[in-house]
């Protein structure tokens, strides 16, 4: 009764989006009971990682049920735990070149084709480009309003280029009350398929997809804007985080940034 209770608030005191709703009810099946000792949490913990769940998986799930534990009234927490720092993976010069420079045929292309160039140019979530409708792009200011993790709305630039790509497609394929990406019945699209196309696509251009896929747009796009000058305060806007702590995650600068500084800054040089 207490798991629910506590979802109830959240959701009609607090306003969290359905995703989070569902967030805290994948969190809870990993507890025994409602009221767990420190021991029943510490297996819960230990069940997470023998199930294979990585540090990072762990911790989501500690977050939600932490929530909860204060929530409640109790004295216990979960530690979280320490999370392998790595090299966020991203697309190379060569592969962006190869896959602006792609000359999509058909609807399905095309609609594939102005995905990537979006995922580069805007560095969005891949959520967001997928619920996005044509009434949110600002053509004449270059403009577009995300919808956010949290319910949080942001509006973020795109470039030229990014426009004349959206106005072909738009003004051949789409209505304004739409999705901008959608099936040809105008459903949205899932994750998966596109990740299966974009997979499809890195494989036709002659390269291997980077890890995490979909995501590594968005990293590629935060590197390269702090990489051509753009402030990381910038970055944080852009990318729509509430702590600047999130946004230094994708400040990892590419091996070639770090020789060349330290060409300029060698005692040796």
């Amino acid at each position: 009764m207490s798991f629910s209770k506590f979802i109830r608030e959240r959701q009609y005191l607090h306003n969290v989006s359905g995703n989070t709703v569902e967030w805290y009810r994948h969190a809870f099946k990993w507890l025994p009971s409602e009221n767990p000792s420190t021991d029943e949490l510490k297996e819960a913990v230990m069940r997470m990682r023998a199930k294979g769940l990585k540090a990072t998986g762990c911790n989501s799930a500690i977050r939600a049920i932490n929530a909860y534990l204060k929530w409640s009234g109790s004295s216990g927490r979960i530690a979280q735990l320490k999370e392998p720092q790595l090299i966020l993976p991203t697309l190379s010069a060569v592969e962006i070149k190869k896959l602006v420079a792609w000359k999509p045929v058909g609807f399905y292309h095309r609609r594939l084709h102005l995905l990537v160039l979006f995922l580069l140019d805007t560095g969005c979530r891949i959520t967001e480009a997928l619920t996005l409708r044509v009434s949110d792009v600002d053509m004449a200011n270059l403009l577009v309003t995300l919808d956010g993790k949290g319910r949080k709305q942001r509006v973020v630039p795109f470039s030229f280029e990014l426009r004349k790509a959206l106005h072909r497609f738009v003004s051949e394929y789409r209505k304004p009350d739409r999705l901008l990406f959608a099936s040809r019945n105008e459903t949205q699209l899932g994750r998966r398929v596109m990740l299966r196309d974009v997979k499809l696509l890195c494989g036709r251009l002659g390269f291997t997809p980077p890890a995490r896929t979909l995501h590594a747009f968005r990293h590629t796009f935060a590197v390269n804007y702090l990489r051509r000058g753009g402030s990381v305060f910038h970055l944080q806007k852009v990318l729509g985080h509430s702590t600047l702590e999130m946004t230094r995650r994708y400040a990892n600068l590419m091996t070639e940034d770090l020789q060349a500084v330290h060409e300029r800054v060698s005692l040796l040089s």
